[in-house]
């Protein structure tokens, strides 16, 4: 998050937890761990707001997309 410092906002140094943590595995079954990628619409979160770097972003992606595909996380959320 951001904090109020004498008139600006500061905000934290996003990490990519995945290459801080090599044993989290991206994996369109794991449907937990998505679920934190994703919003409350139901879109794919963009890098600057989780802090992922580009190569795991786009393995997210791809996991997003295949779990929606076969029913584990919504397309929209209501």
């Amino acid at each position: 998050m951001s904090n109020y410092q004498g008139g600006r906002y500061y905000s934290r140094a996003k990490i990519c937890q995945f290459c801080a943590n090599k044993e989290i595995e991206i994996n369109y079954k794991n449907a937990e761990v998505l679920k934190h990628y994703i919003d409350e619409t139901g879109k794919i979160r963009p890098r600057r707001q989780t802090g992922t770097c580009a190569k795991h972003q786009r393995v997210v992606a791809k996991a997003v997309k295949n779990a929606r595909h076969i029913a584990l996380l919504p397309y929209v959320s209501e």
